[in-house]
């Protein structure tokens, strides 16, 4: 099973520190309360920044309805709603400040970009990535044509937009856009900046579905102490990086680093956000997932069935966290002997990733592979072999011959071949995992 943690939006951050540059001028009660949501924020107390915040919002709106300080109090209140996962509520105040920033600043302005940028983080947390890519671009062309090539309002750009194309499973386009990012704020921002953990996170993840476990390591490992440094070891910011750790930890079988930083980032994530967000349900599902792997069923399944209800109750029945939340309970009820259970769940993972990602991404292939291992269990080998024939396809082309993942699906196929009498194709097939394996010795793939 694969993780798909969610990235810590550092924006945010960003945004609301631009507002703190206005405040020190202000000797009103706005000032005052944006000051103290800063603070908050800063410190990951988000639901004390948006209390701050809300006061603020109504001592500005006495301001004027196109005032600065109003603009930006609603442009940062929508910025901590998409944090907390409360899409609609952010979606409706970004548009309402980007509509007033283009008309008072015009379309290249910094903020106006800023708050473009800001409202594409909100359609790609819901997956809504025909919506947010072109808003993404936008920002990114108009940063660059203004602020130049090496800006860090650029990098951010960058990073964004190489998030959304790995998300879509685009791995050769996202990876130049996400080193680009990271080479720039190093030299901008310097190494140890949260920014920098935010892109050395995102490319970890990314080297992690490409197969490259060894070069995820020690970006995942770097990113965690300069969050742990800079924002403090009980910030959710941190315990992202703990949960991207853990999660390459569990793909290598090494459960027993795997399973304190899990433990630990659940804590931290649920005293920031409470019991129902979706960075909590990401925990529990990859908690649930180590112990499965573990065969410690009992301990497993009520984790994954609360992450899969955080999942439908956050993002919605069609988000492909939602699909992988279905796909990782069928697996354990496929290997707790539940057929018809997981077979249930199975499908319907797929039709969401078919939906949402298309008929070729990465993650389509995970799921076709788990109901393929559920026929063969159950001796439908006419039903498994054409999903393993096409998620094979999908394993080559996208993340090419010699991932370890294409090794995995081979073995799985040929275990079939062996049980239809088909002894020669079976050792074709085993013959070219092995070599994928022997080049990979100390890796193992995803489940």
């Amino acid at each position: 099973m694969r993780s798909q943690t969610r990235w810590w939006p550092i924006a945010g951050l960003s945004a609301l520190l631009w507002t703190a540059a206005q405040v020190s001028a202000q000797e009103t009660d706005w000032g005052t309360y944006t000051s103290a949501a800063v603070r908050a924020f800063q410190q990951g107390h988000y639901t004390e920044a948006g209390t701050h915040l809300t006061a603020a919002l109504k001592e500005a709106e006495r301001f004027g309805s196109e005032d600065p300080r109003l603009v930006g109090t609603l442009h940062n209140l929508g910025v901590l709603y998409e944090i907390q996962g409360r899409y609609a509520e952010a979606e409706t105040l970004l548009k309402r400040v980007l509509a007033i920033r283009d008309k008072t600043l015009g379309a290249n302005h910094r903020e106006v970009v800023r708050t473009l940028n800001s409202l594409a983080e909100v359609y790609n947390a819901q997956a809504r990535y025909a919506e947010a890519e072109p808003l993404f671009r936008k920002a990114l062309a108009t940063r660059q044509k203004t602020l130049g090539q090496d800006n860090s309002d650029t990098a951010r750009s960058l990073n964004d937009l190489g998030v959304l194309l790995y998300r879509k499973g685009k791995y050769s386009e996202a990876e130049p856009l996400l080193r680009r990012a990271l080479a720039i704020y190093e030299k901008t921002l310097g190494p140890e900046n949260p920014e920098t953990a935010r892109t050395l996170n995102n490319l970890a993840l990314l080297h992690r579905a490409k197969g490259r476990f060894a070069n995820a390591e020690p970006l995942l490992k770097r990113a965690l102490a300069i969050h742990e440094k800079t924002l403090g070891p009980d910030h959710p910011g941190t315990a992202t990086s703990l949960t991207n750790l853990a999660s390459l930890y569990r793909v290598r079988t090494e459960y027993a680093h795997a399973e304190p930083l899990l433990k630990r980032a659940l804590a931290i994530q649920e005293k920031a956000f409470g019991t129902d967000h979706q960075d909590v349900g990401t925990i529990r599902n990859e908690l649930g997932v180590l112990y499965y792997l573990q065969r410690r069923y009992a301990e497993a399944e009520p984790l994954l069935k609360r992450a899969l209800a955080i999942y439908e109750k956050t993002l919605g029945p069609d988000h492909p966290g939602v699909a992988k939340g279905l796909n990782d309970l069928a697996t354990l009820y496929r290997d707790q002997g539940k057929p018809t259970e997981a077979e249930s769940l199975y499908t319907r993972a797929l039709a969401v990733w078919d939906k949402v990602l298309g008929p070729t991404h990465p993650d389509l292939a995970k799921g076709l592979n788990g109901l393929a291992g559920l026929y063969l269990s159950d001796g439908r080998y006419a039903r498994a072999e054409p999903l393993f024939q096409r998620a094979l396809g999908i394993q080559e082309k996208t993340l090419g011959p010699k991932h370890p993942e294409v090794a995995a699906t081979l073995e799985r196929y040929a275990a079939l071949l062996r049980k239809t009498n088909r002894a020669m194709e079976a050792e074709r097939l085993e013959t070219r995992a092995q070599a994928i394996r022997a080049r990979r010795a100390d890796e193992v793939p995803a489940h």
